[in-house]
């Protein structure tokens, strides 16, 4: 792993879960952690539940954009977070996989999205943890 770890969050639109997941890291690791987030059939916008639900915790999503899943963003992260994507993400030897079983929050209302939301807040932390150990 780099000096400045990298991890890349995907998800099929790229519109809620890995874009809630980037939030987070963002917003707790600042600078420390390069965050990116793609999708392999980018949706048109960002779910407007999930721009909500994030919006409720102090985070904004509004200037975030729904990104196609490219073999360069893959290959430039130390860590590749899919949730749901299948086989679309291609697989590099060296690289960190983790699959974080996630319900979609596509279509959903805010109440459903809130609990997607604060899973995937625990699961950040968790790997924050892992990225950058205390003392760090």
């Amino acid at each position: 792993m780099t000096a400045r770890p990298s991890v890349l969050f995907v998800c099929v639109h790229n519109a809620g879960r890995s874009q809630m997941a980037a939030g987070w890291l963002t917003h707790l690791a600042g600078d420390r952690v390069e965050v990116r987030s793609a999708g392999s059939a980018p949706a048109d916008q960002i779910n407007p539940a999930a721009v909500a639900a994030m919006a409720e915790v102090g985070i904004d999503l509004t200037e975030q954009a729904p990104k196609i899943l490219t073999v360069d963003a893959v290959e430039a992260s130390d860590v590749v977070i899919t949730m749901g994507c299948g086989d679309a993400c291609p697989i590099f030897p060296g690289k960190r996989y983790e699959d974080w079983k996630l319900d979609d929050p596509a279509g959903q209302g805010i109440d459903a999205v809130r609990p997607i939301r604060d899973e995937i807040r625990a699961r950040v932390d968790r790997l924050l943890a892992e990225l950058l150990p205390a003392g760090t």
